[in-house]
Formats: structure tokens, C-alpha cells, sequence
């Protein structure tokens, strides 16, 4: 298994967290005010720098806001970062 696929594994694990608290009615958003922290604390250490400190914020409001779990936030990200283009920068020269 390569690094792409095993981040990828562990990023639809952490949405299938935040979905569990989906699985105790009446109980599932107030497990979300203490995965919500937590999610993205996780969330930021995964990813870092702009795009971790971003998500994380997306992520921690998503948590909390009621009925908005279903979002795949870490695997969004993770699509993100895999598909996202590669900077490619264009020597400019001068004319003579």
C-alpha cells in the first residue's frame, strides 16, 4: 500500500467518525461539541501549514453546526492535496 492510499484510508476513517455521532439520537450533537475540538486538532496536525489551519477552521464549524456531518471534510481535503494542480512556475526572460 502506497502513502497516497494509506492517507487517504485514514482520512475517510475520520469522517466515519464524525459520522458516528450520527448513530445515537438526541445524543449525536452533543458528542459533536466534544469531536469538534478534537477533529480539528487532528485535522490540522494531518495537513498543515494554510490549507491545515483552513480545513481545521471548516472543519471544527462543520462539526458543531447541526446536520452538516455528512460532509467529508479530511477526505476533501485529502482530493485537495492528491488532484489538486502542481505549481509550475514560467521563466520569464528578458528582451534584449
Amino acid at each position: 500500500m502506497n502513502k497516497q492510499q494509506t492517507s487517504l484510508i485514514f482520512c475517510l476513517v475520520m469522517d466515519a467518525v464524525g459520522y458516528a455521532t450520527y448513530a445515537v439520537p438526541f445524543l449525536g450533537e452533543f458528542g459533536d461539541l466534544i469531536w469538534a475540538p478534537v477533529s480539528a486538532l487532528i485535522f490540522f496536525r494531518t495537513f498543515g501549514g494554510f490549507k491545515g489551519a483552513f480545513g481545521s477552521a471548516f472543519n471544527f464549524v462543520e462539526e458543531l453546526l447541526p446536520w452538516t456531518d455528512f460532509v467529508p471534510s479530511f477526505t476533501l481535503m485529502w482530493a485537495w492535496n492528491y488532484f489538486g494542480r502542481k505549481k509550475t512556475s514560467i521563466a520569464i526572460q528578458p528582451a534584449r
